[in-house]
């Protein structure tokens, strides 16, 4: 063989290489800003393996906990963007913007949103001796006794910690918080008896609402929910009123439009599929899928109002 057809052929069984490594030897990479065991580790990991075979590569989460989901979100602004790092991300990512004084990456353009996976409706709920039945009932009752009753938040800055922000900055009432660490201690102390009110994902909540343990005084979406089809909506009192969770797919900013919507349309059939969609209706969650064009926007539009409601409630980051 010539030297000239050696050089040839060795070019090509590099590119061939390269093109393997990069379809299927290389795994794609979801980091998840939260714990192991919780709502979005779960949703990654189910939409994760259904992605796979759209892929043609495999697809890992890996845990990277902390700053509210800031240092997952700062390792995939700063990595290539490439495709094999990825973003899935929550509701904090909007409320962040605003919650920290500074943040080591741009929440919008350090970041190519793919697809919003999920929204996460949320439940007003009280302890079954707090005498209101629904929203209205608790607003006067929240103006006869300011300052009086509590509510339980999980997490400073979350999503249902800004849900109550939002319902006191609209209805004007003065319910005291009460941080806890974590949401399933919240939850025990309002079963007891110990805190009044909190708002909670409706998948946290559901069972025990059914058991008579909590009642629900209202849901946070626009319209009632067919689970809750007597219980209000709480914009039937304070129009307007909105706040769901949501979860959303993330890569480093400046992809190609081509490998973003590649990658879209993978997580977007994964959304898809029944596993998914079991998984989703345990976390009480409503799928989504949709285009990077379409999500973009919904995460600017987020941040804007989001930011409103962390500069009343005055909450600063743990």
């Amino acid at each position: 063989m010539k030297r000239r057809d050696i050089l040839i052929s060795s070019a090509a069984l590099a590119l061939a290489a390269s093109a393997r490594a990069q379809i299927g030897g290389v795994p794609v990479r979801i980091l998840v800003g939260a714990p192991a065991g919780g709502s979005t580790d779960t949703l990654a990991r189910t939409l994760a393996a259904s992605m796979a075979p759209a892929l043609g590569r495999p697809v890992i989460v890996e845990n990277r906990p902390g700053a509210g989901g800031n240092i997952a979100a700062e390792l995939v602004a700063k990595a290539p963007p490439d495709g094999n790092t990825l973003l899935m991300s929550f509701t904090s990512h909007a409320i962040n913007a605003t919650l920290y004084p500074s943040l080591p990456f741009d929440p919008v353009k350090d970041f190519t949103p793919l697809t919003l996976v999920a929204t996460s409706p949320s439940i007003l709920v009280a302890h079954p001796s707090l005498p209101a039945n629904n929203v209205k009932e608790l607003i006067a009752l929240a103006k006869a006794k300011p300052g009086q009753l509590n509510f339980a938040i999980g997490s400073v800055g979350s999503s249902l910690h800004m849900a109550g922000e939002a319902f006191k900055m609209q209805s004007g009432v003065d319910i005291v918080n009460i941080p806890y660490k974590g949401t399933a201690p919240a939850v025990q102390d309002v079963l007891a008896g110990q805190v009044q009110l909190m708002f909670a994902a409706v998948g946290n909540a559901q069972a025990h609402i059914q058991a008579g343990k909590l009642k629900a005084l209202g849901v946070t979406t626009a319209k009632r929910l067919p689970q809750f089809p007597d219980v209000m909506a709480i914009a039937e009192v304070l129009p307007g009123y909105e706040s769901s969770a949501w979860f959303g797919l993330f890569g480093p900013g400046r992809m190609k439009p081509e490998l973003a919507r590649k990658i879209s349309d993978a997580a977007r059939q994964a959304i898809g599929t029944p596993e998914m969609h079991k998984r989703l209706d345990a976390e009480g969650a409503i799928p989504v899928g949709n285009s990077p064009e379409q999500f973009a926007p919904f995460v600017q539009s987020e941040i804007t109002r989001w930011a409103k409601v962390v500069k009343f409630s005055g909450a600063k980051p743990e």
